[in-house]
């Protein structure tokens, strides 16, 4: 199955994002503070700093996702517990921003986000929690088809 390289895909796209963004904020953050721009009266230096801080928050969230990520592709193993939840917040972020993409900057940036929005999902769902037990999983008493229980059969 191709879930290790779709995962090692996903590493990649999203550290290279992450990247991108930090990047992105860096240089809005520096044409606020050189043109002196102001939005309701707040400190240009406030915003722009605050543009900083939030590209690198951001863009140190999207890495350890990666870093997640990787994980996954390396031990070809689910992500478990946070890991998990990281990577379904990060989907629905990217779900999230390519439905705001659309109009605020276009059809391209929309494409990308789905593009990466398919990668975390299809690394999520690839690693089925069936496929790494090695039986489906059900109550601890049994009652699955393997062990002969079947469907309950009525009186």
């Amino acid at each position: 199955m191709a879930r290790r390289p779709v995962a090692w895909v996903a590493a990649i796209v999203l550290f290279a994002e992450a990247i991108g963004i930090a990047l992105l904020n860096w240089f809005l953050g520096l044409v606020v503070d050189h043109q002196d721009m102001s939005l309701a009266g707040l400190d240009p230096r406030a915003m722009s700093v605050s543009t900083w801080i939030g590209g690198g928050v951001f863009g140190l969230y999207l890495a350890l996702c990666g870093i997640v990520l990787v994980r996954v592709a390396a031990r070809d193993r689910a992500p478990a517990g946070f890991g998990r939840i990281l990577l379904i917040s990060a989907a629905v972020v990217h779900g999230l921003l390519g439905a705001f993409s659309i109009g605020l900057v276009g059809w391209l940036a929309f494409v990308f986000m789905m593009v990466v929005l398919g990668l975390i999902v299809l690394t999520l769902v690839a690693y089925d929690r069936k496929e790494q037990g090695g039986a489906e999983a059900g109550p601890a008493g049994g009652g699955g088809m393997a062990d002969g229980g079947g469907a309950p059969q009525p009186v």
